[in-house]
């Protein structure tokens, strides 16, 4: 199938024309009619397949030129660098179309994106955090939205925006197409599909767990922090072969101990991103990594997740995911658009059982290679690999050896609580109430 089978408009062939593009990948192939036909889809694919395409070449053909101000497509992304990459993505197919695209996301002026939202709008890429604050302000209307497309729905539950997407479906009206796309279907996924879609056709290209053919995988064992940063910088030292690599970590910290780590070497050949970083920096970092100003980028899973950036050599996982699936995701960034790509994962020990499921997902075995003479074996060890030590009277490190702090009771204070009956037990124990003077007890007395 090429784009000529899809029967796009002039523009649209124009745009695709310019950028290179002849032949559909499979997902935008297989998604294209149900997308066309308005009913909600949910499309599963891997990561670099070309969903932002899959989506848009459909949407693009059928919306049609309008004068009104309010958006008519809202498209939602979890990161700020995803509505960067998909206006961007948007803006070249719609080179001859006259469309008006805007993206909206957190850490900037929100003055700026209501003027622009006012100046009129046709097609909104959005964070959730900051379409909802635009839409409180009322500057921003959504009640003409024909189509959301919700894109890496299971990036975005993971950041905890299922409260924020379902205030937004609470703006939306009722008559509208849903469009989702994911890499993974997990339960969360499946509840928002449940609540909110309407009989849902499911287009799904590649099984989560399916490893691409064209990227070849490896595995070094390394006993700490330290050993893998040697390891790493023994790695980045071939500059020919490893001339364009993206390091994944864990977590902001341990992006900020390796690239600090790695600064003194390479320094002018290294960036990093992650959500603690400005958005400023995070941008220019991207940039400079995708023009190849720098060739070494370290990241924190969620801000690397569906960025589009080419002819990546190399994707080294300094830490070991412990989602399989993650593992999955990192890997995609490489050996796109049928080049050839390679994928080494780092573990310690302690990540080994993580190994292992990730293998069990993609059903093979990852090649071990022994760690190169040349790399030193350090015995330094960072706080989170130094052994516990227990501190018997630290409130704030409990010894889960210590038993409760109470001991039983002597058999003299083991008396039953008699409460309100109390009273009443000791007169029929005493035939004669223990308080004097009780009055009825001394009138009957009196009687008798």
């Amino acid at each position: 199938m090429t784009f000529q089978d899809l029967n796009l408009n002039t523009p649209l062939y124009n745009a695709l024309h310019d950028l290179g593009f002849t032949t559909p990948t499979p997902i935008q192939a297989e998604a294209f009619n149900v997308v066309s036909s308005g009913t909600d889809i949910i499309g599963i694919a891997q990561t670099g397949t070309g969903k932002t395409f899959a989506y848009m070449l459909p949407i693009l053909k059928n919306l049609k030129f309008s004068t009104q101000e309010t958006p008519r497509i809202l498209i939602l992304v979890p990161t700020r660098e995803l509505v960067v990459q998909v206006v961007e993505e948007i803006e070249k197919l719609t080179k001859y179309i006259n469309t008006r695209v805007l993206g909206v996301y957190g850490g900037t002026n929100i003055n700026t994106q209501k003027q622009a939202i006012a100046d009129g709008v046709d097609i909104l890429v959005a964070t959730p955090g900051r379409l909802y604050d635009l839409a409180l302000t009322r500057v921003l209307q959504l009640k003409h939205i024909q189509k959301l497309v919700i894109d890496e729905v299971d990036v975005m539950l993971d950041l905890g925006f299922r409260h924020q997407l379902i205030n937004i479906f609470d703006l939306l009206p009722e008559k509208r197409q849903n469009i989702m796309f994911s890499a993974t279907m997990t339960d969360d996924v499946d509840d928002l599909i449940n609540d909110f879609f309407k009989a849902p056709e499911r287009v799904s290209i590649a099984v989560s767990g399916t490893p691409l053919e064209n990227i070849t995988q490896t595995h070094y064992n390394v006993p700490n922090f330290y050993t893998k940063a040697n390891l790493l910088k023994h790695l980045l030292s071939d500059v020919d072969t490893f001339n364009k690599v993206l390091v994944f970590v864990s977590n902001k910290k341990m992006a900020d101990r390796l690239f600090e780590n790695l600064d003194s070497r390479f320094h002018d050949e290294l960036c990093v991103i992650h959500s603690n970083k400005t958005q400023n920096y995070r941008l220019r970092s991207i940039e400079q990594f995708r023009n190849g100003d720098n060739r070494i980028l370290v990241a924190t899973d969620v801000m690397a997740r569906g960025l589009d950036i080419d002819n990546i050599s190399h994707v080294i996982n300094f830490d070991t995911p412990n989602y399989p699936e993650n593992y999955m995701h990192r890997i995609g960034r490489t050996g796109r658009a049928e080049r050839k790509g390679d994928a080494i994962l780092f573990s310690t020990e302690n990540e080994l059982e993580h190994v292992e499921s990730i293998e069990g997902l993609m059903q093979m075995q990852i090649t071990v290679l022994e760690l190169p003479e040349t790399v030193e074996i350090s015995t330094e060890l960072i706080e989170e690999e130094r052994p516990q030590i227990k501190e018997r009277n630290n409130p704030a490190k409990r010894d889960e050896n210590i038993g409760a702090a109470f001991h039983e009771k002597a058999e003299k204070n083991q008396k039953e609580n008699l409460g309100g009956s109390y009273k009443f037990k000791i007169a029929a124990k005493y035939k004669k109430p223990k308080t004097r003077g009780d009055k009825n007890y001394n009138r009957r007395n009196k009687k008798k």
